[in-house]
């Protein structure tokens, strides 16, 4: 599952192997009026026609995953860029929750490509706006402000035992500060399934496959 507004494109660099693995990408729909990430969860949930699938998601898709993993039997969780609790949101986005900003950020950014991937990518990336395009698929204002709202209230206090975090200790949205218990990617920044997916060519298969 990709990041907040980008595609299924930002795992193309991804190849695991083929004798062992079957990849299988989701891709994002509207949401309802007034919906929550749990009833979302649901819809897509119903995409999934396998038992007992390895869910991976990045960023925001990352709580997708585990929102989902709610819904179905799963051999095992991976989050990437990601959080896993509510502790773990950044003071900024925290802030945002209780002063109820996040509700001013659409209309910055619906229109905007390079507000909006800096929002949905960090900063450190703001250069490269073909990137942007590339990656980025959902501008639709009411998805957008549907999915800023959602990031930023998420709440969840205990995650599941099969949950593997994987975290880049140069991720810009969510510092690897407020992360805890995660497999460190050294020089990983917020788009590193993109710019690190060497790492995970090498390390992925043996991450799905312990203590399986």
């Amino acid at each position: 599952m990709p990041g907040m507004a980008a595609s299924s494109k930002i795992f193309e660099y991804i190849e695991l192997p083929n004798t062992q693995f079957e990849s299988y990408y989701l891709e994002w729909f509207l949401p309802l009026k007034n919906e929550t990430i749990g009833h979302y969860a649901l819809r897509m949930v119903a995409k999934i026609k396998h038992e007992h699938v390895v869910l991976v998601g990045v960023s925001f898709g990352g709580v997708l995953v585990q929102e989902m993993s709610k819904h179905l039997k799963v051999k095992k969780l991976i989050i990437i860029s990601s959080i896993k609790l509510t502790s773990e949101l950044p003071q900024k986005m925290r802030l945002a929750k209780a002063t109820m900003a996040y509700k001013l950020l659409p209309t910055q950014l619906v229109g905007n490509i390079e507000l909006l991937a800096k929002y949905a990518f960090g900063s450190n990336i703001a250069k490269r706006l073909e990137l942007y395009k590339k990656y980025l698929s959902v501008t639709d204002s009411g998805y957008l402000t549907w999915a800023i709202k959602e990031m930023v209230c998420w709440k969840q206090d205990a995650y599941s035992t099969n949950l593997v975090h994987i975290h880049g200790d140069n991720d810009a949205v969510f510092p690897i500060k407020n992360i805890s218990n995660c497999v460190r990617v050294k020089g990983g920044t917020h788009v590193m399934i993109i710019n690190k997916y060497k790492w995970f060519n090498e390390n992925l298969p043996k991450i799905i496959l312990n203590n399986e």
